[in-house]
């Protein structure tokens, strides 16, 4: 028969005069994983991050040779005659809606010049660029009414001959167009 083994002796104690050390602090989590960088876009084309939305004006219409051609064989003579029917409609009751659609149109008229539409760019979540209209604020329709009784019908008169004055003598057509531009405004608060 085999003796079994003898028991081991007891370990040393510590030399800390028989006090228990305290436990070990625990070790410090493993550095997290780096981020890794964004790509470099691959082209100033590229769609933004998912949920950007940014707004773009869009102006389509003719070239500026042709809008010149009109200017100097049509447009002149014509946005007389628009903005003189204009606001001889607008001063009557039954003739404003006609007078106020005349008006946002003189800028057309006068150059061709196209309505300025704007649009949401936005990015789905697929990276894809969606395009929608964009709606401009206006005033509420008391506020533009009350500026056009009080100040519009007048103002809008005094706009619209000092913009043609300014377009026919040439040199100082840009300030007319300018002018010409913001008539609708000047009537009755109208953005475009």
């Amino acid at each position: 028969m085999t003796e079994p083994n003898p028991p081991l002796p007891p370990a040393p104690e510590p030399a800390t005069g028989g006090a228990v050390p305290p436990p070990a602090a625990p070790a410090p989590p493993p550095p997290a994983a780096p981020v890794p960088a964004a790509p470099a876009p691959t082209s100033a084309y590229e769609a933004p991050a998912y949920g950007t939305r940014l707004v773009a004006e869009r102006k389509a219409g003719p070239g500026l040779l042709l809008r010149a051609i009109w200017f100097i064989f049509v447009g002149w003579w014509l946005t007389a005659i628009v903005a003189s029917v204009a606001w001889v409609a607008m001063i009557t009751l039954i003739g404003l809606p006609l007078g106020i659609w005349l008006v946002n149109r003189v800028p057309t008229a006068l150059t061709l010049r196209p309505r300025t539409s704007y649009v949401w760019a936005t990015t789905d979540v697929d990276g894809r660029t969606v395009f929608s209209e964009a709606s401009i604020d206006q005033p509420p329709w008391w506020a533009r009414g009350l500026w056009f009784i009080l100040v519009g019908w007048w103002a809008s008169a005094l706009v619209m001959t000092a913009g043609y004055v300014l377009c026919v003598l040439i040199i100082t057509l840009p300030i007319g167009l300018l002018l010409f531009n913001r008539v609708p405004f000047v009537a009755s608060l109208y953005r475009y």
